[in-house]
């Protein structure tokens, strides 16, 4: 019976296959979602580190169960059925409707990156009741960011935008900095906080992660009731070698750097205002390595997908793919929280609708292919 047991667990993928396939690739992500939905989570079998990423502390203690192995997203063994779930169609996933549009609410304008139509919908959401909080992630350092759970309309606006301004001097470099925020890990906690109906602002790699939660049934993804997801070419990591990379490549101090964006090209806003313009490949070479590997851009399984790129400065370029991403869009906008750009006219308004839909599918392909290059390297 022992032998056939574990006969039985060698034929279920594990973390020692994710492993190979995907840490000694050096394409994890550090979402910490298979360290913190194992399901040998009191037994210690897995620990996770946001530097170095998860590892086997217990080989004895796994349970060899696939969850760790199916949940990443870099294993794309269930795209089948999260791609049938949520109605997936080529080339940027299933969508109602592409819109440029900005908040109306002055507080939110003030500290939004581009046109403040995240913020203004998951007040309005938060406002009806629609949900009982928001896992999004707010800015403690220049290159730093943390998950919070907003459950409030005003903190939403601690946790707008994608500034690099909070503080004057890095100090510690040698420590790592990223752009990405964990969200993942703090999914695990909603059940804890018997919190129901919660939205998620996140990456492709984020939201996908939760579809397939969604699909194996692991609880509390059944918390989240609505998704925004934002486009995402590649996020960042900094350490001292990549401080001194991007210094080069921009010709000034980090420590005068006050913004960061990404629309048509990586956008930055020096603290005395200067604004440079940089193509992606200047700093591909401090992306995180697990970007490289992702294949969407258009985060194609949320409710609603958001970015700048397409768009007038100060506005948010809005894909509404749900009929809850569409009532939710619809009731902000009937409150006047949000606008829709202004075209003066059907043929104007279509053509507007064309150039964003052709600007996003050519950022689809381009990472897709980027993404093959890097797994077949």
């Amino acid at each position: 019976p022992v032998a056939e047991q574990k006969q039985k667990h060698e034929d279920v993928k594990s973390f020692q296959d994710l492993q190979q396939e995907v840490l000694d690739r050096g394409l994890c992500g550090r979402c910490g979602g298979c360290a913190s939905f194992c399901s040998a989570d009191e037994m210690n079998a897995l620990d996770f580190d946001r530097t170095d990423g998860p590892h086997l502390i217990s080989d004895d203690n796994c349970l060899k169960c696939g969850i760790c192995y199916l949940i990443c997203p870099q294993i794309k063994a269930l795209d089948a059925e999260v791609r049938e779930r949520f109605g997936w169609q080529p080339p940027i996933g299933s969508f109602r409707s592409i819109v440029s549009a900005r908040t109306t609410e002055p507080k939110v304008a003030e500290v939004c990156t581009d046109g403040g139509v995240v913020t203004s919908l998951l007040r309005y959401a938060l406002e009806k009741r629609i949900i009982h909080g928001a896992l999004v992630s707010r800015k403690i350092g220049p290159f730093q960011r943390e998950p919070f759970l907003a459950t409030s309309p005003d903190e939403l606006i601690d946790a707008a935008g994608t500034h690099f301004d909070e503080v004057q001097h890095l100090g510690d470099f040698g420590k790592g900095y990223s752009t990405y925020s964990p969200t993942i890990q703090e999914i695990k906690t909603l059940g804890q906080r018997r919190l129901d109906r919660v939205a998620l602002v996140g990456t492709p790699c984020q939201i996908y992660t939760v579809r397939k939660m969604q699909v194996l049934s692991i609880l509390p993804a059944d918390s989240i009731v609505f998704t925004i997801g934002l486009f995402c070419m590649e996020n960042f990591s900094f350490d001292a070698a990549a401080k001194t990379t991007l210094e080069k490549n921009l010709g000034l101090n980090i420590d005068d750097v006050a913004k960061l964006n990404i629309k048509d090209d990586v956008i930055i806003t020096t603290t005395a205002g200067k604004v440079i313009h940089l193509p992606f490949e200047a700093v591909d070479e401090i992306a995180r390595p697990a970007c490289m590997a992702c294949p969407d851009f258009a985060n194609d399984f949320a409710d609603v997908s958001v970015g700048g790129l397409g768009s007038p400065d100060g506005y948010t370029t809005t894909v509404i793919r749900s009929g809850l991403g569409q009532k939710l869009f619809n009731g902000a906008k009937h409150a006047r929280l949000i606008r829709q750009l202004s075209l003066g006219g059907k043929d104007r308004a279509k053509l507007h609708r064309t150039e964003l839909m052709a600007k996003i599918t050519s950022f689809a392909r381009r990472k897709k292919a980027r993404a093959r290059e890097t797994f077949a390297a």
